[in-house]
């Protein structure tokens, strides 16, 4: 745990002059379960992603420390924090204190996290029973917890998030990590649909069954559209139903799951947020 720590922390070193940061302040818009010791050493000139990267790692390992217990299936999600998380939970299997853990990854990139972190997994299958998942979220909507996942394109090109989708939503419990700016109320911006393959226009010049100007296209053939919304949502589980209505459409990046918490990483603290109870204590 000292190594990830170290690693998550090395790059707030400076060897520029340092001088004291002064206390963080707390963010007074949320509720607050978990508070960090106060870090004395840490330069002012750190950069924001730096300190971002450090409350990432706090987050994801609360994540694994409150909620993975020896004999669990997890499944593995992907982006950042996951990243952290996974390799967090490589450390505590490493040390025994988790063990007999089944892992089941949810993509490409997932998989390699946790070959890296030594972690012996395998590909998610349908009908698979995860105890527990937890992956990031671009956005969390305050109050119900519905989440938007896959605005980002994996680092292995892989454009589709069916499979982590489904894996998440299987999961008893569910664990969106993310930074205290993703967890909003009235939530805009644009979240990935997949349609089945359609005739696109392009923008210039022609374009085949596959579309013009480098469609985005998914393993299984589906293309991936961004709805973009330029007014705040009222409810992102509205928006999910409606669009499961529409002919053509095959997923999206939605996810509204009974079971589901949220674990913030703001500046000096991490709070833990369940939809049906504020904090857990």
């Amino acid at each position: 745990m000292e190594m990830m720590e170290a690693m998550a922390r090395a790059s707030v070193a400076s060897s520029a002059q340092l001088r004291p940061c002064p206390s963080p302040r707390r963010n007074r818009c949320l509720p607050s379960s978990v508070r960090r010791p106060r870090r004395r050493g840490v330069a002012c000139s750190a950069s924001a992603a730096d300190a971002d990267v450090v409350d990432l790692f706090d987050a994801a390992k609360l994540t694994v420390d409150k909620f993975v217990k020896s004999g669990m299936v997890v499944g593995l999600g992907s982006g950042p924090a996951s990243a952290l998380a996974v390799q967090y939970l490589g450390t505590r299997l490493r040390r025994g204190s988790l063990t007999d853990i089944v892992a089941v990854t949810s993509s490409v990139l997932s998989a390699s996290e946790a070959d890296m972190a030594g972690i012996r997994a395998s590909s998610y299958q349908e009908g698979t029973q995860i105890d527990f998942a937890f992956t990031d979220a671009e956005v969390i909507e305050e109050g119900t917890l519905a989440a938007v996942i896959g605005q980002r394109k994996t680092e292995s090109g892989e454009p589709s998030f069916m499979v982590e989708k489904t894996m998440v939503k299987s999961a008893d419990k569910l664990a969106f990590i993310t930074g205290n700016d993703k967890y909003l109320t009235g939530v805009e911006g644009s979240f990935p649909v997949l349609v089945k393959s359609v005739w696109r226009r392009p923008s210039f010049g022609t374009a085949g069954p596959l579309g013009g100007d480098h469609p985005l296209v998914t393993k299984e053939g589906h293309h991936v559209l961004d709805v973009i919304f330029t007014t705040p949502i009222p409810d992102l589980g509205q928006v999910a139903e409606k669009l499961e209505k529409i002919a053509g459409v095959v997923d999206h990046g939605i996810i509204c799951s009974n079971q589901s918490y949220a674990v913030i990483a703001s500046k000096g603290e991490v709070q833990v947020i369940e939809e049906k109870s504020p904090v857990i204590p």
